[in-house]
């Protein structure tokens, strides 16, 4: 299932999708002992997070059997030490913990954020010249992954693959899966930092050399002064393993995100748009949720029947009467299995 959900603004997006949310915790744990939620940074999220920790403080759901996984982390944040780029401003840490975890009463269970602090970015660019038989370049753009074989000779890129890529999504499948991941979408139509033309493929936790467009956007985002001064390289999920998720909400908003929507939605799915991955999801059988406001839904107002022909449902709530209507907008899941359907 797939359905656009089309909201006023800002606040009404986060306000719908922070409902859809608290609603799957809900039910999800009425089955079973944990929640697992796959979590976004960048500023789409910031407001369902405000609402999601007011709703857990006044105990509608139970923060303590909720277990989160973050989308990425960069690598190469200023920093002596893991702990000190850990604790950088900009680490996307430091911004869960601003942004959600600090305005939690009840802690979550448990919080992970990708290991990318622990990779010292100097070491890595030495070991990249000095190993070029250990890895490959992949992606179509100006954004690469850098694939970093098993049998690498480099100690510290065999341990990169290992311990910090391979040793995520392990955790992750070792807790049975993400039940519901929130995820943004970037200028270009990426996901976390699976960057424009990273195939789909056999690619589920990335160490990527950034785009210089979503260095461009950090910088346009007030998140670093300069591009001298944002990291070139994180580490990131890769579709492959954000869509393995048994949900997904998108949120955007915005003009700048307006493109990238329309194209994962209007066209076939192309690494291109790796955000397009939304309509394989959703015919594999997985629970596809887009909650943008109307700016983000500019290129696709007429375009309504075009996006149902493509089974794509549209529920354009944006009118006013939106608490009465989003309150009945949910995850269905399967009364047996729990599994969204």
């Amino acid at each position: 299932m797939f359905t656009v959900i089309i909201t006023a603004d800002f606040d009404h997006m986060s306000e719908v999708a922070a409902r859809l949310v608290a609603d799957d915790i809900k039910e999800v744990t009425a089955k079973k002992d944990s929640y697992i939620l796959g979590l976004a940074t960048g500023n789409s999220p910031t407001g369902l997070y405000k609402h999601l920790a007011k709703t857990a403080n006044a105990k509608t759901i139970a923060p303590s059997r909720v277990e989160t996984f973050n989308l990425d982390e960069y690598v190469g944040l200023p920093g002596e030490n893991a702990q000190q780029r850990a604790l950088h401003p900009e680490s996307y840490s430091y911004f869960m913990v601003q942004e959600l975890f600090g305005l939690l009463r009840s802690k979550f269970k448990e919080t992970n954020v990708p290991w990318g602090t622990l990779i010292d970015q100097e070491k890595l660019v030495s070991e990249l010249l000095a190993y070029p038989e250990d890895w490959e370049e992949q992606g179509a753009d100006k954004g690469k992954a850098i694939v970093i074989k098993r049998d690498a000779k480099s100690d510290y890129l065999r341990w990169i693959r290992r311990d910090i890529l391979d040793a995520y999504a392990e955790k992750i499948a070792e807790r049975g899966g993400i039940d519901l991941h929130i995820i943004g979408v970037g200028g270009r139509g990426h996901v976390a930092f699976h960057e424009s033309g990273i195939p789909f493929e056999e690619n589920e936790m990335l160490l990527v050399k950034l785009d210089e467009n979503t260095v461009s956007n950090a910088v346009e985002d007030g998140h670093f002064a300069r591009k001298e001064d944002s990291p070139w390289y994180a580490v990131s999920m890769g579709t492959e393993l954000v869509y393995r998720a048994q949900g997904v909400i998108l949120l955007a908003n915005g003009s700048r995100k307006a493109e990238p929507v329309a194209e994962s939605l209007l066209k076939d799915p192309s690494p291109m748009v790796p955000i397009s991955y939304s309509q394989i999801f959703s015919k594999k059988g997985g629970k596809m949720i887009y909650v943008i406001d109307r700016t983000a839904a500019g290129h696709l107002w007429g375009k309504f029947d075009e996006l149902k022909q493509r089974g794509i449902e549209v529920e354009d709530i944006s009118d006013g009467h939106a608490s009465q209507k989003a309150g009945d907008l949910k995850f269905f899941r399967d009364p047996e299995t729990g599994c969204i359907g």
